[in-house]
């Protein structure tokens, strides 16, 4: 089973894929896929859904894919956790997470164009897994409590502007979070249905491999990191967290060009889909 919300922006409605790739219209069931729902058990509800399938209606193939969950309260960002990007920008190996925030208004559907700002000179992509959490967790006592407490996984394209973030003054948050800077989807997938430690992600540029990694490369997992953040905020229901990004962006290869208006973008991770945008001038 996957979740997706599908339709126009600001006005998805939430669905399922089944297994054998039917997909329904749970909305005369479900509101939407809010944190409200994750907080109230949501993700055991619409496992119930999928097993009855009920009265709901089919989703056309045409319809257009929004993020798998309305806006979340949070969209938290891990920096620097792959061992060979960490390698190609230079810098030492932390001993801590990095971790910065995205606006929650730069998310966009998997599909969608992303546009580049005024003033904008390298704009780079990064192919990361995201996950979203299901229950609240505040001062986790260790790794092992932190699976149960993730609703599932989802694609992030975390897309960056470098000079925004890295030479006008202050922290990343203006480098990363530009309107559509934060495509999420197509997929939501049950934490339970695969595994984060062992996923191939892949990401190219106008059809051209940029990003071909696993998230063994990681070198903070993601029990780990549920673990971490816990010690420091309460990561509450519909939260976003997107974990970083593998080797291969353009920062860290000066034999790449900077994305530029007519670029397209087509990211995958293995069992949550695909993206692909369109990079737009704006």
């Amino acid at each position: 089973m996957k979740l997706f919300r599908f339709g126009a922006p600001g006005g998805e409605k939430p669905g399922i894929e089944l297994d054998d790739g039917t997909r329904l219209d749970v909305s005369g069931h479900i509101g939407d896929y809010t944190p409200e729902f994750f907080a109230a058990g949501g993700m055991e509800r619409v496992a119930g859904i999928a097993a009855d399938r009920g009265d709901c209606p089919t989703v056309g193939a045409g319809e257009r894919f929004g993020p798998p969950v309305a806006r979340p309260h949070k969209f938290i960002a891990i920096g620097q956790n792959y061992r060979k990007h960490v390698e190609e920008v230079g810098r030492p190996m932390p001993e801590e997470p990095a971790v910065f925030t995205k606006l929650t208004s730069c998310i966009v559907g998997p599909n969608d164009d992303v546009i580049v700002p005024r003033a904008s000179t390298q704009l780079d992509y990064e192919v990361e897994l995201a996950f979203v959490m299901g229950r609240r967790a505040r001062y986790l006592a260790s790794e092992a409590e932190s699976l149960a407490h993730i609703a599932g996984l989802t694609i992030c394209n975390d897309v960056s502007e470098r000079v925004f973030q890295l030479e006008r003054g202050g922290q990343w948050v203006k480098g990363k979070s530009c309107d559509t800077f934060g495509p999420l989807g197509p997929y939501l997938v049950p934490i339970g249905e695969t595994d984060p430690g062992n996923l191939a992600l892949r990401l190219s540029v106008n059809g051209e491999s940029r990003q071909d990694s696993s998230t063994g490369d990681m070198i903070f997992a993601v029990p780990y990191l549920v673990w971490y953040l816990s010690q420091f905020f309460t990561l509450e229901p519909g939260d976003v967290v997107t974990t970083g990004t593998p080797s291969g962006v353009a920062i860290g290869d000066n034999d790449y060009t900077w994305l530029k208006a007519g670029d397209t973008m087509e990211l995958t991770i293995d069992g949550l889909g695909t993206q692909k945008q369109t990079v737009r001038a704006a």
